[in-house]
């Protein structure tokens, strides 16, 4: 019997989706010995939630290829604007819901980006981080896209155009 390659990449996404939060909240120590985070019981931390750097991640990392923040970024998943955010949210469920989302995910990631993008614990904090700050996102704009994920967004726009050009003169 073959293997179903596909599933099995998304499934093993899945385990990394999962182990990257549950390495996010594991006891690391920096290079000077200090722990990242803050201790939460024996053996777990909760990273620093870094929104900031959270709006710089969800740029850089492609997030807004998909999703967009106050209408800027892509338009193919939710947009994840802070006043429409459950609030206060438990991060965690923030990851769940991304863990059910996973497979459409992972297929989008491909098609757009060619590949699945990559999350450590603490940059998936800070980008959970940035989903839940409007003061943050009140920064967000295009200039914070690199080329290469701005010119994804707008040949996506492009072709989204083209496409309700074509529909409408139907």
């Amino acid at each position: 019997m073959k293997p179903n390659t596909t599933r099995q990449k998304i499934s093993l996404l899945a385990i990394g989706t999962l182990a990257a939060v549950g390495g996010a909240l594991w006891v690391s120590q920096t290079a000077s010995g200090s722990d990242n985070g803050t201790a939460v019981s024996a053996g777990l931390v909760l990273p620093e939630m870094d929104s900031a750097m959270g709006r710089k991640l969800f740029a850089s990392k492609g997030c807004a290829v998909c999703h967009s923040i106050n209408g800027i970024g892509g338009d193919d998943a939710p947009a994840l604007d802070a006043q429409t955010m459950d609030g206060p949210m438990n991060p965690f469920e923030f990851a769940a819901r991304m863990w059910r989302g996973a497979e459409a995910m992972v297929y989008m990631q491909r098609e757009e980006l060619g590949d699945v993008i990559e999350l450590d614990g603490a940059e998936l904090a800070a980008i959970i981080a940035f989903a839940h700050d409007p003061e943050e996102q009140a920064k967000y704009s295009e200039a914070d896209w690199p080329q290469p994920i701005a010119d994804l967004i707008s040949g996506a726009h492009a072709e989204a155009e083209g496409e309700n050009a074509h529909s409408s003169s139907d």
